[in-house]
């Protein structure tokens, strides 16, 4: 047996990592995540599946609250930046919708398609559309919350210091990559070590806008590792978290709680943007 990371050989690794087998019924709660985005799509009034680049993932929903001055919250989903669309998790918009923000749903090309490094520069490039765009979708100088869940929490975390961005709040984040790369998830990823030590925001500390760090408190042990090391990790040096275990929560419950207007995490968030 070789022990790769903290104690654990590869098999060990692949069960700390996989919060599909983890889950009692993933396939039925994806079906039940599509059926309650399907939902809020019909429901809600926006523009779906705005271009950012030429490429056929790059593109980003924008879901209105009805406020001209209301803030923003772009949302980035998970899927070990390999499986999912932004139409899977819809569904979480109505958390933020429901306090007032208006909502940016993120797409991005997934590996093997895309390494690491173009995945990232996807998310940058969306973020500078945003913020030059003097439309409708634009920031138009409002607060504006990055967020995302998993995968997309590392994404979110990524881009703190981007000058359009005033909060974040990775979700369930995978901050540090190196494990990630010993793992089956890096059978897509194909992670290089240059890739793991710049796309690991654990090892980026001191950089970026005040954030909440939130977690479910019943996820995978090593997944609440990532987002307890990183907001600890962030304090130490003096920034702005709040780290966020949410109760009885696991990797997918989280977002029935952020889809919530009055969840834990939409208060947390609302208590510190003032909102």
């Amino acid at each position: 047996m070789t022990l790769l990371y903290r104690g654990m050989d590869r098999a060990t690794l692949d069960t700390a990592y996989n919060n599909v087998k983890a889950a009692a019924d993933f396939p039925g709660t994806l079906a039940r995540f599509q059926e309650q985005s399907e939902a809020l799509y019909r429901e809600v009034p926006g523009q779906r599946d705005i271009r950012y680049g030429a490429r056929p993932r790059q593109r980003f929903d924008w879901l209105p609250c009805g406020r001209p001055d209301a803030p923003t919250f772009i949302f980035i989903h998970g899927g070990y930046w390999q499986n999912c669309t932004k139409e899977d998790f819809a569904f979480v918009a109505s958390g933020p919708l429901g306090r007032g923000f208006n909502v940016v749903l993120v797409e991005y090309t997934l590996a093997p398609v895309a390494s690491m490094t173009q995945i990232v520069d996807e998310i940058g490039r969306l973020l500078d559309h945003l913020a030059a765009d003097t439309g409708t979708a634009g920031f138009g100088g409002r607060p504006v919350c990055l967020s995302g869940h998993s995968a997309g929490g590392q994404l979110a975390a990524l881009y703190r210091a981007h000058a359009g961005i005033s909060y974040a709040m990775p979700i369930s984040a995978l901050v540090d990559l190196e494990p990630i790369g010993l793992s089956w998830l890096n059978d897509k990823l194909q992670l290089t070590a240059v890739e793991i030590a710049a796309y690991s925001p654990l090892r980026h500390i001191g950089q970026g806008v005040p954030m909440t760090v939130s977690v479910g408190a019943a996820e995978l042990p090593e997944l609440v590792r990532h987002s307890s090391d990183y907001a600890h990790a962030c304090n130490e040096r003096g920034e702005q978290v709040v780290y966020l275990p949410v109760p009885d929560c696991t990797h997918f419950s989280v977002l029935d709680d952020l889809a919530a207007p009055d969840g834990v995490q939409m208060n947390a968030l609302a208590r510190a943007m003032s909102i």
